[in-house]
């Protein structure tokens, strides 16, 4: 193989890439969404700058992805805050656990996503949509809510998805020193509601050090949807650098 045909690969490992490249299509990706009211004080301990924290709010998710191109069938859950950058109001993605390593690699690699192994789970158990979230063996989170209790605006939904998100980007250089750390933007476009749903929900999440979600406590459930689409991600952009700004000071 000559160096032509190493660069011609964007992944690794050389001869079996983990993953397909990007644009991944979603078909009937089915999120549960709880936004919940934490502590103030913890969120600002885990939102990075220049971010700014608007409102002591969380959303938890559980998304369920049983057709995506290139990746197959996968399920995932996480912690998304909201944020402000430059005036702009998004979604911060705090955390996001994976069932699937080519999704994790993927988005790790390919993107910005802070993607880790877990066990993530959605459906529905008698006149209940169920959410759960399991690292190794233990449970981390429990989400319920009345299934389709009342329908949801489908504009509303499009909004609640399509709010710009902010990841960071790290990855480090041999000696242990970093070598990317940066701040990345994307945000879904390319999207079709297939149907939209509210109702009462609870939350519970669970201590574990390696899932550390309980972090960021959940003091009032605030709202919940349960929306059904098809999307396609976008690109990234990278929008601050970390090396380049420390360096600069």
């Amino acid at each position: 193989m000559n160096y032509s045909d190493v660069l011609k690969n964007i992944t690794t490992p050389l001869t079996a890439p983990a993953y397909p490249m990007p644009p991944y299509r979603f078909y009937k990706r089915e999120y549960l969404n709880i936004t919940y009211r934490t502590d103030l004080e913890a969120l600002k301990k885990v939102v990075p700058e220049p971010l700014e924290v608007v409102e002591p709010l969380v959303r938890f998710e559980v998304m369920k992805m049983p057709d995506v191109t290139g990746l197959g069938d996968y399920s995932e859950s996480g912690q998304v805050i909201p944020v402000r950058f430059n005036g702009e109001e998004g979604d911060y993605f705090h955390s996001m656990y994976v069932n699937s390593l080519p999704a994790i690699v993927a988005g790790r690699e390919a993107g910005a996503y802070p993607k880790k192994l877990g066990s993530p789970n959605l459906y529905v158990d008698s006149d209940t949509l169920v959410g759960t979230l399991d690292y190794g063996s233990l449970r981390v989170a429990n989400a319920t809510m009345g299934y389709k209790h009342s329908p949801l605006d489908k504009e509303k939904a499009r909004e609640e998805i399509c709010r710009p998100n902010y990841m960071i980007k790290i990855i480090p250089d041999y000696n242990g020193e970093l070598r990317i750390c940066e701040l990345a933007r994307t945000q879904i476009k390319d999207i079709e509601i297939l149907g939209a749903w509210t109702g009462p929900a609870r939350l519970q999440l669970f201590e574990h050090v390696l899932a550390p979600m309980a972090d960021l406590p959940v003091l009032e459930v605030v709202s919940a949807s349960h929306i059904l689409t098809e999307l396609t991600l976008s690109p990234f952009e990278v929008i601050h650098d970390y090396l380049k700004e420390n360096k600069q000071k």
